[in-house]
């Protein structure tokens, strides 16, 4: 049976709100489809097993993470750079905090996948692409460091955002002044690598 995508994409977008408000726990398809405001159901019939559902929250959360294509034009019009680098990190944290909702949904699929091994080989293969993707780009637009210097922002970012959308350590320091000194110390040093996505 053919499925609205429309409706899809309502049910994945209320089922994040859920999974972000209520956690893993508070996930079920009667919820979804309260907080979507549709029949009893509904949910169900787009996403019949709880694993399905899971996937299809976590393929959202990177549609609802896809960045302007007028933004990441003005940015590639730039020469390559750390500053350069810089905006394109700052323009990462900016999508990923917009609705701080999406990041907490993710931040809560990470930790279901590493209860459910099913669920975490589906997760990991979009991550692990994920991160690829932002080698590949990242080479092709010739800016400093190569495929570690990119885990390394991964990991840094992550951290960033945990603190940010979750319970702070409150440091009292501005995110923009902490995305500037991450990539200034981490990739700041580091030549630009074309073709290093297998360092």
């Amino acid at each position: 049976m053919a499925r609205n995508p429309q409706r899809r994409a309502l049910l994945a977008d209320a089922g994040l709100r859920v999974l972000a408000a209520a956690g893993a726990r508070g996930l079920t398809h009667r919820a979804v489809d309260a907080e979507a405001g549709v029949p009893t159901g509904t949910a169900s019939n787009y996403f019949p097993t709880r694993d399905a559902l899971l996937g299809a929250l976590g393929e959202r959360v990177f549609e609802r993470y896809a960045p302007d294509e007028a933004v990441l034009a003005r940015l590639a019009a730039r020469e390559p750079s750390v500053d350069l680098t810089t905006d394109y990190v700052r323009y990462i944290v900016e999508r990923t905090t917009r609705e701080p909702y999406v990041t907490r949904a993710l931040i809560e699929l990470r930790l279901e996948a590493a209860r459910h091994p099913e669920l975490g080989r589906g997760l990991a293969e979009v991550l692990r692409r994920g991160y690829a993707d932002d080698v590949a780009f990242h080479a092709a637009a010739g800016l400093p460091g190569g495929a570690f210097e990119i885990a390394l922002l991964h990991y840094a970012v992550d951290g960033l955002l945990l603190d940010l959308l979750t319970t702070s350590i409150d440091a009292g320091f501005d995110a923009d002044e902490v995305v500037s000194a991450l990539v200034s110390r981490l990739v700041g040093g580091a030549a630009p690598r074309p073709g290093a996505a297998g360092d």
